[in-house]
């Protein structure tokens, strides 16, 4: 067969594929049918790079060359539309519109209000060409190479009736299972959660590393066409034309003529808008006719022509199973709810953490209650209340526990808190396991494979009993386990070889002392150097250590007189462990933050989270977790939250921007 025709026919196979997968969700070939399909094209393409196609399905990964966002002015502003919580006041909308358009017949298009970041993508000749976020309304940032690596974005449109030149709007959003993955990932690793969705599909697509971008899975949805030549005289029937050229469009889309259907419409998907797979803030109707919209025309902010409806916050009852004690890595001692799973913002809520006592004794929950439960900031479920009017009569009050759970030692409070603890450290398992599995995090010594599950498993099987015994793993001593393959067994290996690499600062925070986080871990391993000078040091030399302070200088000193942990630096070191600092990786660069208290906040797009938190102290700075009065300065990226922003005018810390901070430092 001709080289290039076979290539175009595996382009528009895959194409169709993908349309088939990722938009209309009925796949007519298995996955491995799809990747054999890619592989072909990728060896045809590179073996003739003269039939190189940017659009081509090989191109949907992304590459690593893109550098910050070019500021692109909308052709048309993206304007914002009038919002209401109330059913009163769309009706009242509605009247408004009917008496303007002085009786004449009318339909109103509903659909949903899909809680994203907003994107308007131009198209040319059937091919993507330019992706822009909303921005100011006026202009945006230049995506399109980000965007480009969302599957149910068409690269190339289906055959149709297309305009030449036609700009199409939606949400870039991310679905609730990748949402709640991502940040199961994030919390693994210690990192900051993101909010909800929203901000998560937000801060994906403002990363510079579109390879990073596709590895999120981003979604899309669209909701409206706009061009000098369209298809059609509706609004409803445009976007029924753009769903054939490829484009997802929302299946919730309706057409109604009556007030009662709109009300219907309202009170339908209050309900079943928790059943989809991407979040939803509300719905939002558009008088159908593009002739009308242009009668009703706009008001300074938005057109008169669509309304929004807001739902309002989810929140359900449901009853509680049993309240469990569970005892983490340091020993605390968590009560949690375990529920009668409730569906609730898109996923099926079946624990909800109580905190501490104090807040266990405020809610005053007794055995068989039903609890109000939702998610503070759409992420963690939180209890927020106990429905009385159902209380069984008799039931008694559920109390805090006086042993631990798992190995039955009396809990102790710790000083000045709420917290109760399991103080046999060294002899409870999940303590223990805790601590096997925080001491192979990505941001600890990055040993992939040993997660929570088989931390446990390699615990029971007595084959890892302290972090010290994860040096004396062999393939197959691992092959003998019956959840652990050949495969994970060999990641699991090499993941151990290359840890023995790890900057020793990151030695120091995965050995889990008391109190020493990340920022403590650093400034520790700078100060002493190495292993064998920290375990040399007694509590007035530790506490004299900037930012370590009396109460961490004890639990640094006690930890490492611990027997169980002696033995482990020592078989950390026998094994090729870094026990010493890279003095030039941590070499001061400058001294330009010298004495300044800087909080980080939001996503960035020239450096990450991490690397600024390395550019701070390596400049003389010092990272804090929460805004106070000594806060020198915030230094702000993308999506910073609104607690933050209130913090820092009530207080009147300064916000510096990412351009401003490297500018500062360039300047200094």
């Amino acid at each position: 067969m001709d080289v290039k025709r076979r290539i175009e026919e595996l382009r528009t196979d895959l194409n169709r594929h993908n349309h088939n997968y990722y938009v209309l969700n009925s796949p007519e070939i298995s996955d491995k049918e799809f990747d054999l399909m890619l592989k072909e094209l990728e060896r045809l393409e590179k073996e003739n790079p003269e039939f190189f196609d940017p659009d081509s399905p090989t191109q949907r990964v992304g590459s690593d060359l893109s550098k910050g966002f070019e500021h692109v002015v909308h052709a048309r502003p993206m304007m914002s539309l009038s919002n209401t919580y109330s059913i009163g006041e769309v009706d009242e909308w509605f009247g408004r519109v009917s008496k303007a358009l002085e009786g004449e017949d009318f339909s109103i298009a509903g659909e949903m209000k899909f809680d994203g970041t907003s994107i308007s993508i131009t198209y040319r000749n059937g091919r993507l060409v330019r992706a822009v976020t909303r921005g100011d309304g006026t202009q945006g940032d230049d995506v399109t190479a980000n965007v480009r690596t969302i599957r149910s974005i068409p690269l190339q449109l289906l055959p149709g009736d297309w305009p030449e030149e036609f700009e199409i709007r939606g949400e870039i959003l991310m679905p609730w299972d990748v949402f709640e993955k991502l940040n199961a990932e994030r919390a693994y690793n210690e990192e900051p959660l993101f909010a909800n969705p929203r901000n998560a599909a937000s801060g994906t697509l403002k990363m510079q590393n579109p390879k990073e971008v596709a590895r999120r899975h981003l979604d899309a949805r669209f909701y409206y066409l706009l061009s000098d030549n369209l298809p059609f005289d509706n609004h409803y029937e445009n976007m029924l034309a753009a769903e054939r050229w490829g484009f997802k469009v929302s299946k919730a889309m309706s057409l109604m003529r009556t007030l009662k259907e709109v009300d219907d419409y309202i009170a339908y998907w209050d309900e079943h808008r928790k059943e989809l797979p991407v979040a939803t803030d509300g719905l939002v109707f558009k008088v159908n006719s593009l002739r009308q919209q242009l009668n009703l025309g706009y008001t300074a902010k938005s057109p008169r022509w669509a309304v929004a409806f807001k739902f309002n916050p989810e929140r359900a009852c449901t009853p509680l199973q049993f309240v469990s004690f569970e005892t983490g890595r340091m020993g605390i001692v968590t009560p949690v709810a375990n529920l009668e799973p409730v569906l609730l913002s898109g996923t099926v809520v079946k624990r909800a953490s109580l905190h501490n006592d104090d807040i266990l004794r405020e809610l005053d929950i007794h055995q068989g209650d039903s609890l109000y439960v939702e998610k503070a900031g759409e992420i963690i479920p939180q209890i927020t209340g106990v429905e009385l009017s159902k209380r069984m009569p008799g039931a008694e009050r559920i109390e805090f526990v006086k042993n631990c759970s798992e190995c039955g030692t009396p809990l102790v409070r710790i000083f000045g808190e709420a917290a109760w603890c399991c103080p046999n450290k060294y002899g409870c398992r999940p303590q223990i396991t805790g601590r096997i599995e925080h001491f192979c995090a990505r941001r600890m010594m990055d040993i992939d494979g040993i997660g929570e599950e088989t931390a446990e498993l390699l615990y029971d099987c007595g084959l890892v009993e302290n972090i010290g015994q994860i040096y004396s793993l062999t393939a197959d001593k691992l092959a003998k386990l019956d959840r652990i393959g050949e495969k994970s067994a060999d990641r699991i290996i090499k993941g151990i070889e290359a840890s023995k690499n790890v900057p020793f600062e990151r030695v120091v925070y995965a050995l889990s002392i008391p109190n020493v986080g990340e920022t403590t871990a650093k400034r520790l391993a700078r100060a002493v150097g190495s292993m064998e000078n920290m375990m040399g040091m007694d509590v007035e030399q530790l506490s004299a250590i900037p930012d370590i302070g009396p109460i961490i200088a004890r639990n640094i000193y006690d930890f490492l007189r611990e027997p169980v942990n002696i033995r482990n630096i020592q078989d950390l070191t026998d094994a090729g462990v870094r026990m010493s600092i890279d003095e030039d990786y941590m070499q001061p660069t400058g001294n330009s933050l010298e004495g300044k208290s800087i909080v980080i906040s939001g996503t960035f797009a020239h450096h990450s989270r991490d690397e600024y938190k390395d550019i701070i102290v390596r400049e003389g700075g010092k990272n804090v977790g929460s805004i106070s009065k000594k806060t020198t300065f915030v230094l702000a990226g993308e999506n910073m939250g609104p607690a933050k922003l209130d913090k820092c005018r009530s207080l009147g810390i300064p916000i510096v921007s990412e351009d401003e901070f490297l500018s500062m430092l360039d300047n200094n």
